[in-house]
């Protein structure tokens, strides 16, 4: 009996029904999520308090990182030992196929970094349950923050992964942000994912994109990543610079410098 009962264990242990013969391994895409959650709200905190009143800083952007972890631990040291960031954007894509295990390992990475950081919905985050897992790990899929006199406003431009059974680009966001924009702010810098132009972006409605993003105070420039590629684009020939982030996986991070007048963009490669 001893002997069937041994080989029986073995078995599952080898297909992964248990897990080290003791516990049970959860389907690759459930929600349950071990360790801690609601970052972006805790980030958001500190990335406000430590920048209040300040009209100069410093951030990086990083983009794309799935898949690619090697890479991902190597850029968080890097950035760690440069000592002149005050925090980091990712421009999404965390996930590959939106594994729960896949966004706590983005987010055992990121944790180490030694300032805060934000996170943007990418559209492989939203493949499978991603898009619940993300929004317990991280928070929601459209968000802003205040940095000295300059708003960040984070959107989530990935319409295709929700074949309009979600509201993307969320113009109720946009238009809650522009009625509501915290007193001080001069100047604003949008961030999403998938930029216009793009087969995930929904283009039906690019012109009043346009027109919303040109409402906030100043537009400085926007920011997205999924093209795996650095790139430089007006899309919609108003004046409004879209840069692109290239992956991680290409070795590559934004360092871009708010300052009293203008900015500075630099493409740094590792």
């Amino acid at each position: 009996m001893s002997r069937i009962y041994n080989s029986v264990v073995g078995v599952l242990c080898g297909v992964g029904i248990l897990s080290s013969c003791e516990i049970i391994e959860y389907h690759p895409y459930d929600t349950r999520i071990e360790g801690e959650t609601g970052l972006t709200e805790k980030n958001i905190r500190l990335i406000e308090d430590k920048m209040r009143g300040r009209r100069e800083f410093r951030f990086a952007m990083i983009s794309d990182t799935q898949r690619r972890y090697d890479e991902t631990k190597e850029v968080v040291n890097i950035i760690n030992n440069r000592g002149d960031i005050d925090f980091v954007l990712h421009g999404g894509d965390m996930a590959d196929f939106g594994e729960t295990k896949e966004f706590l390992w983005a987010r055992d990475f990121l944790n180490k970094l030694r300032v805060p950081y934000v996170c943007l919905l990418g559209n492989h985050d939203c493949l499978g349950t991603g898009f619940d897992v993300y929004q317990k790990v991280f928070g929601s899929d459209n968000f802003a923050f205040t940095v000295g006199n300059v708003r960040f406003v984070c959107l989530n431009t990935n319409a295709l992964e929700y074949d309009y059974s979600h509201p993307v680009p969320d113009f109720n966001f946009m238009e809650d942000e522009l009625r509501n924009m915290p007193v001080g702010v001069e100047k604003t810098i949008v961030a999403m994912h998938v930029p216009p132009g793009d087969g995930e972006f929904n283009n039906n409605v690019g012109r009043a994109f346009e027109h919303y993003i040109a409402s906030f105070p100043h537009v400085q420039f926007c920011l997205f990543g999924h093209i795996h590629r650095w790139a430089e684009e007006e899309f919609f020939d108003d004046g409004v610079v879209y840069y692109g982030c290239t992956t991680v996986g290409k070795r590559g991070y934004y360092v871009i410098t708010i300052k009293e007048e203008g900015y500075e963009i630099e493409r740094c490669d590792f």
